[in-house]
């Protein structure tokens, strides 16, 4: 089979494909032909070196954590999936022994990690791992609802978002961002989102945002928000001096949700505001497997559909890559092997 693997760590020249034996599942394990492979800021994070959970010993390192396809091959006898079953993989890998594997949510794991491997033809998953796929759902779609949407739908449940709620998102169109303002319209809540291009803000109007705010500086951010009711949540996945205007805009006892770090690992605010605001400031990493189930089922019922910016072959994964780093995409750039 081929693979578009990572053979450095310098940016997407390092995508090479390349050839790889086709895997034999054991028990517990399936095969999936991947028809569609999202890729994620976390792939390309690998793949510019800058992420602690891949070194230069695993190189050439295959990546891709979205993967969706047909099941070609399962080990046991006692699978919950069978050959020729459509499904889309949870990425989550845990333990499943220590104590938040036990009481939930799986995601709190204690030795918790990702699933990689999904830019190649075939890949082989935990097959308890697979969530099927409805008629309705394109596998291109649902490669595109993972790591994205999984992320926002955790976060908003964290936030403990409501009917009504205002919920503001820096950063509204990047992949978390997107989904974000998608789910909070879904929910009934409303969005206030950011973004830098005037073309990228019409279609956040399209995909439900109530409020878009054109600018990127967080001074001209706060002055425009300002001017509208105090935020309930806030849904950070850049970090950095967002956190800080995430904290100035919220409401009296409000709720900030952080996943990420795209821009900074560090983050400074006034610790007085924190606590004589009541205000909360709540970590998130992805989310767990029924939530994937529960988008799935939101999708197939026609509640919303992620945007895919474009498709690739599996030759131009180096190219979507690139793509990313430019951030001129709007929505999810998939590879189709």
């Amino acid at each position: 089979m081929r693979v578009a693997a990572f053979t450095g760590f310098t940016g997407p020249d390092d995508v090479t494909v390349l050839d790889r034996e086709d895997p034999t599942p054991s028990a517990g394990e399936a095969v999936i032909d991947v028809e569609a492979c999202s890729i994620n800021r976390h792939d390309l994070w690998i793949l510019e070196g800058d992420s602690a959970m891949v070194g230069t010993d695993e190189l050439p390192f295959v990546s891709g954590l979205d993967v969706a396809g047909t099941v070609s091959a399962v080990g046991g006898d006692d699978a919950p999936v069978a050959a020729g079953d459509r499904v889309v993989l949870c990425p989550n890998q845990t333990c499943g022994v220590c104590r938040y594997c036990r009481e939930g949510p799986e995601n709190l794991c204690e030795r918790y990690s990702l699933f990689h491997g999904g830019l190649a033809e075939r890949a082989l998953v935990d097959v308890d791992r697979l969530v099927p796929l409805p008629d309705a759902v394109d596998a291109t779609i649902a490669a595109a609802i993972p790591t994205a949407y999984m992320t926002a739908y955790h976060m908003l449940r964290r936030a403990e978002t409501a009917p009504g709620d205002l919920v503001f998102v820096p950063g509204a169109t990047g992949g978390v961002g997107v989904a974000a303002v998608q789910l909070i319209d879904t929910l009934g809540a409303r969005s206030v989102g950011t973004t830098t291009s005037s073309a990228k803000a019409a279609r956040l109007r399209d995909l439900g945002a109530g409020h878009v705010i054109e600018a990127g500086d967080p001074e001209e951010i706060a002055m425009a928000l300002g001017e509208l009711s105090a935020p309930d949540a806030v849904l950070n996945h850049l970090g950095g001096e967002f956190t800080e205007l995430g904290l100035d805009v919220l409401r009296r006892g409000g709720r900030m949700v952080i996943c990420g770090r795209t821009a900074g690992d560090r983050s400074a605010f006034d610790v007085p505001q924190l606590f004589l605001s009541h205000q909360r400031i709540i970590g998130s990493t992805m989310g767990t497997q029924d939530d994937l189930e529960r988008l799935v089922r939101l999708i197939a019922a026609g509640a919303f559909e992620p945007p895919v910016d474009a498709t690739y072959p599996l030759e131009e994964t180096g190219t979507a890559f690139a793509d990313m780093q430019r951030r001129d995409a709007f929505g999810k750039l998939v590879i189709q092997p």
